[in-house]
């Protein structure tokens, strides 16, 4: 597959994240690219940014060194309910959302009833386009059910290539990631492919889900990371109060 977007990368401003923004523009340039998300963690997040780093975003140039951004933010699923630590008033003003289970937000451990719940009420937010690495078997999920919401809903799961590196302490998510991605081919419902790069050095690697959309014989058309433009238009299409 010829992916020409990364949709999920974070800055110096993350807390925990070593490239600044100039820094990630040009890996992307380098890869060749013609996208780059840049979607560092909303302020629930231990050590990350505050609110205003997003309100002022729109001074952020949405070209640099021939690559297109998107400038939005990874938001915290805080309970159950779906919850996130950034207000729909500025969430508006940015160009994306992702929203993720994280362990400094929302405690492991609990069961799969309560973590389906917060994921695809999330969904049910109009700025929330992606559900960050759906893969962390510390947050256990059923999958038919949030496969089937996220067509219903137009968000897009995300097949996250941190996860799926050797190592990673997310919890069994080449698993996870595979019985998701099985459904979603049954179902027709999308996905996107995102570094979760916190270096430049990572920015449009994505190896590991490569492969594995690759062992499953997973259809490219529905690899959001083919077309840009493609890209921009099914996130922008939903960021608009639903129904």
């Amino acid at each position: 597959m010829n992916f020409v977007l990364d949709s999920h990368t974070h800055t110096v401003a993350s807390g925990h994240a070593y490239s600044t923004l100039m820094e990630m523009a040009r890996a992307a340039a380098d890869q060749g690219l013609k996208l780059l998300c840049i979607t560092d963690h909303a302020p629930g997040m231990e050590g990350t940014t505050n609110r205003d780093y997003f309100s002022n975003a729109r001074i952020i140039d949405r070209e640099l060194f021939g690559v297109q951004l998107m400038i939005g933010v990874e938001l915290n699923i805080l309970d159950t309910q779906g919850k996130v630590d950034l207000d729909q008033p500025l969430l508006s003003k940015l160009d994306l959302g992702v929203a993720s289970l994280h362990t400094k937000c929302i405690a492991p451990g609990g069961d799969a009833e309560g973590y389906t719940h917060a994921v695809i009420s999330a969904m049910d937010n109009p700025y929330i386009n992606i559900i960050g690495h759906p893969d962390d078997g510390r947050y256990p999920l059923h999958y038919p059910e949030v496969v089937r919401a996220a067509g219903e809903k137009g968000v897009l799961l995300e097949v996250n290539n941190s996860s799926l590196t050797p190592g990673c302490f997310r919890q069994n998510a080449p698993v996870h990631c595979a019985e998701m991605l099985r459904l979603c081919k049954q179902e027709g419902v999308p996905v996107v492919v995102g570094s979760d790069a916190h270096m430049c050095t990572y920015v449009g690697r994505h190896q590991y889900a490569e492969a594995l959309l690759k062992e499953l014989d997973f259809p490219e058309e529905l690899v959001m990371n083919r077309d840009s433009d493609a890209f921009r238009a099914f996130v922008n299409a939903h960021r608009s109060p639903k129904k």
